[in-house]
């Protein structure tokens, strides 16, 4: 303001009024001092105010952050809690995996040693089993010749032949199927001789034996008698009669005798057939088929079935010429040997850890023949 009195061009002054002018700006200064000092007052005041304001502001703003963070301060000092127990908890699970893996380790040894043990142990089992095997068809083998020497049994050694193959098969060995190609030839050979099957015929003949209890006889023919030509004839006519020998000489034969003849003729057969006598057999079989035809009516069914039966007998060879048995046996044998004279005698332990104890391996030929 005293800038812009002062800007003023100054007027022109009159001599006479300079004391006056000089009292209004004093006056006016004092009272732009006072409005200044006033203003003055006022912004401070204001500042102040202000200040003030900011002040109680911020001290509700702390107090409002101070609240808000004290849960979080709390939540923090949880966590920090759950953190410790957490870390106490993993370095506990650390000492667990620790034995545990530990514990793991001595399993996968144990189950090492198990599984060698059990390895050993099927070795062994395999071992056993295929030198039972071989016991039992070198027995079969031997029994086979035995009974097809002593008793001429074909049907019997067949059997016992194929028992023997089925134990060579067992063993699931490859060096034994030489063996088994001899064994099927014997039995090719066995089965193209072709022999008589003892228990069929024991059957059959037992059948026919107990089918002629209830066989019809035939009927008897009655002749007139010839006319007595003298008077000695007809005086003793009727006590006394004579006749000649011929077909009808069996017609006053008792029909139990004719039965029982019959049956003893069929028990020749079936001695002879356990005695593999051909010539014996043949001779009952043809007395008995003699007798049915002279005492029985062929005429009836059941007559007619027994003496087909007979003939069917009749013709299969009883002991026909089999062929000559052993080979296999002297081959599976010879196998079993050279097998026990390739591997080392080594003594296993027994089951308590005895080492006198036999080994598993394979017995000597001789084992299964005694």
């Amino acid at each position: 303001m005293d800038e812009a009195i002062e800007s003023k061009p100054p007027e022109p002054v009159t001599p006479p009024a300079k004391p006056a002018r000089r009292a209004q700006r004093g006056g006016l200064g004092w009272l732009l001092g006072v409005l200044a000092l006033g203003g003055a007052a006022y912004a401070v005041w204001q500042v102040g105010r202000l200040e003030h304001a900011l002040s109680d502001s911020r001290a509700a703003g702390l107090d409002r952050i101070e609240a808000r963070l004290q849960p979080l301060a709390q939540s923090v000092d949880q966590l920090r809690r759950d953190v410790e127990a957490v870390r106490a908890r993993v370095a506990d699970g650390d000492g667990v995996n620790r034995s545990l893996r530990e514990e793991v380790l001595g399993l996968g040894e144990r189950s090492r040693n198990l599984e060698d043990a059990v390895a050993n142990l099927a070795d062994q089992r395999l071992s056993s089993r295929d030198a039972i095997a071989l016991n039992e068809a070198e027995y079969l083998l031997l029994i086979a010749r035995q009974r097809l020497e002593l008793f001429q049994d074909a049907q019997g050694a067949l059997a016992a032949y194929r028992l023997a193959d089925g134990a060579l098969a067992a063993a699931e060995n490859p060096l034994y199927a030489s063996t088994r190609q001899t064994i099927a030839a014997e039995i090719e050979a066995l089965a193209a001789a072709r022999p008589a099957d003892t228990q069929t015929a024991l059957g059959t003949l037992e059948q026919v034996r107990t089918a002629a209890a209830g066989w019809p006889l035939k009927p008897v023919e009655v002749r007139d008698a010839p006319a007595a030509d003298s008077r000695f004839a007809r005086m003793f006519g009727a006590f006394v009669r004579v006749s000649r020998d011929g077909t009808q000489a069996s017609d006053g034969r008792d029909p139990a005798l004719q039965r029982s003849l019959i049956a003893i003729d069929l028990r020749r057969a079936e001695a002879a057939v356990l005695a593999r006598d051909e010539a014996a057999y043949r001779q009952a079989l043809s007395s008995v088929q003699a007798g049915i035809r002279s005492a029985f009516n062929t005429h009836d069914g059941a007559v007619g079935r027994g003496l087909e039966q007979l003939d069917q007998l009749a013709a299969t060879p009883l002991a026909p010429a089999l062929p000559e048995l052993g080979t296999a046996l002297r081959e599976l044998r010879n196998l079993r040997a050279t097998r026990a004279l390739s591997q080392p005698a080594t003594p296993a332990a027994g089951p308590a850890g005895d080492p006198a104890a036999p080994p598993t391996g394979e017995p000597g030929s001789d084992g299964a023949g005694a």
